[in-house]
C-alpha cells in the first residue's frame, strides 16, 4: 500500500517572538508536492537502529537488552531478512543493554560499536567494543570515562573539524528527571579529554508533552554535517514510553561546539505524529506513531557523507503503526529517507547571542 509524504509547506513557522521566519528550499530545490513512498516497516521488531554502509554492504547493530548483534545486507530493507550474529553475550555482569551504535573512526579505520549498560536505573554507563571487521570479531566491553561519571546512554563517536567528538544524553546529576545532551572532545576512539558540555535541555512545551512519568527526554542525538558543511546533531525529544516521541534538531551556528548558546534548535518536532508538536510547516507522520531514534545511513558512518541538496538519503527509525496500541514490544524498525531543507529560520528567546538563525533543516519521510 502507498501513503503520500508529507512534503508541502503550507504556512510559515512563527518566531519565537510571534514574528514570521521564512522556510524554502534552497536554489535549485523544490517542494517535492506528492511524492509516493512504499510503507517502510520491517519485520525487525525492535528499537533504537543503527546502520552504515561500508562499501556496498550495510550494517546494522541492535540489542535484546542483554545482547548485541550485528546483521550485514546489499541494502537497508535488505537487513531484515539477514541472519543476526552474536558479537557479545552480556553475561559477563553487564545487564540492560541498550541502544548499540556502530561507527567507523576514520584514523585507525576500526569499528566502534558504543552502547549503554547496568542495573537499568541510575547505574547506566556507556561502554565501547572495538573491531577491524564491521559484522564481527569485537573486543570485550571497556567502560568509558565520561566526565562527572553521571548516568549515560545513547552515545556516540564522530570527526568534526579536525577534531573527534562524542555527544550522549545523560542527567545532570544523580537523580532522574531531565535527560540532557551533553557532547566532550575526544582524544582517542575510546577516551575523553577534558569536561561535559551541555548542548540541549527539554525545556521547550513541544519537548513537556508527556504528563506520566515527569521526566523530560532529549536523547537519541544523531550527528551529521549539511550541504553548508555546519553540525547538526538530530536528536529525539519526548519519552519513548508514548506517541509524542519525535525528531528535533539542533543546528551549529557557527564555532566552538561546547558552546551551548553556539546551537539553535528546531521550533517543534521535525518528524513526529502529533501535529500540535510539529514546527510549523513540518507536517505529522501519516503511517506510524512516534518515530524516533533514528539512525542516518551514511557511508563508513561519516557524518560528512550525507547528500547534496535536492537528493534523498536513507534512514533508518523505530516507529509503532497506528493501527497498533503504542508500548515498547510493538515497535519496529522503518526504512524512510531524509533530505535538507534550506533556509529555514530556527529561533530562542533572549540570551548570549542572536534570537534567530537561518541555515539548513531536515525534511523525513516515512
Amino acid at each position: 500500500m502507498l501513503k503520500w509524504s508529507v512534503s508541502l509547506l503550507l504556512s510559515l513557522p512563527l518566531a519565537a517572538c510571534g514574528q514570521p521566519a521564512t522556510v524554502a528550499p534552497t536554489a535549485g530545490q523544490t517542494a517535492p508536492t506528492a511524492l509516493l513512498t512504499p510503507q517502510a516497516q520491517t519485520s525487525i521488531r525492535n528499537a533504537d537502529p543503527s546502520v552504515l554502509r561500508a562499501g556496498s554492504t550495510y550494517y546494522s547493530v541492535e540489542s535484546d537488552g542483554n545482547n548485541i548483534y550485528t546483521r550485514a545486507a546489499g541494502s537497508v530493507d535488505g537487513l531484515a531478512a539477514a541472519p543476526r550474529v552474536l558479537i557479545w553475550a552480556g553475561a559477563r555482569n553487564l545487564p540492560n543493554v541498550w541502544a548499540p551504535e556502530i561507527v567507523r573512526e576514520p584514523v585507525d579505520g576500526r569499528y566502534y560499536i558504543y552502547f549503554a549498560a547496568g542495573d537499568g536505573g541510575g547505574g547506566q554507563r556507556m561502554y565501547m567494543s572495538s573491531s577491524a571487521s564491521p559484522g564481527s570479531g569485537y573486543s570485550d566491553p571497556q567502560r568509558m570515562a565520561l566526565p562527572d561519571d553521571r548516568w549515560a546512554i545513547d552515545g556516540t563517536a564522530f570527526t568534526f573539524g579536525g577534531a573527534r567528538w562524542f555527544v550522549w544524553s545523560g542527567w545532570a546529576g544523580t537523580t532522574n528527571g531531565e535527560q540532557n545532551l551533553y557532547i566532550a572532545r575526544m582524544n582517542t576512539p575510546t577516551s575523553t579529554t577534558g569536561g561535559r558540555f551541555i548542548i540541549s535541555q527539554p525545556r521547550e512545551g513541544w519537548e513537556q508533552a508527556d504528563p506520566s512519568p515527569p521526566t523530560r527526554v532529549n536523547e537519541a542525538p544523531e550527528p551529521v554535517v549539511d550541504p553548508g558543511g555546519q553540525l547538526h546533531i538530530v536528536y529525539s525529544a519526548n519519552g519513548s514510553w508514548a506517541a509524542n516521541y519525535c525528531l528535533a534538531d539542533l543546528r551549529l551556528s557557527s564555532g566552538d561546539p561546547t558552546n551551548v548558546w553556539a546551537w539553535y534548535k528546531s521550533n517543534g518536532c521535525l518528524f513526529g505524529s502529533n501535529g500540535n508538536l510539529m514546527m510549523s510547516g513540518w507536517d505529522p507522520t501519516l503511517n506510524v506513531n512516534g518515530p524516533g531514534h533514528h539512525s542516518f545511513v551514511l557511508l563508513n558512518g561519516d557524518v560528512s557523507t550525507s547528500p547534496p541538496s535536492g537528493s534523498r538519503f536513507p534512514m533508518m527509525f523505530h516507529a509503532v503503526p497506528k493501527s497498533l496500541n503504542y508500548t515498547w514490544g510493538n515497535r519496529s524498525w522503518y526504512s524512510g529517507t531524509f533530505m535538507w531543507w534550506g533556509n529555514t529560520a530556527y529561533t530562542r528567546g533572549p540570551g548570549n547571542g542572536p534570537t534567530s538563525n537561518t541555515g539548513w533543516s531536515l525534511k523525513f519521510f516515512e
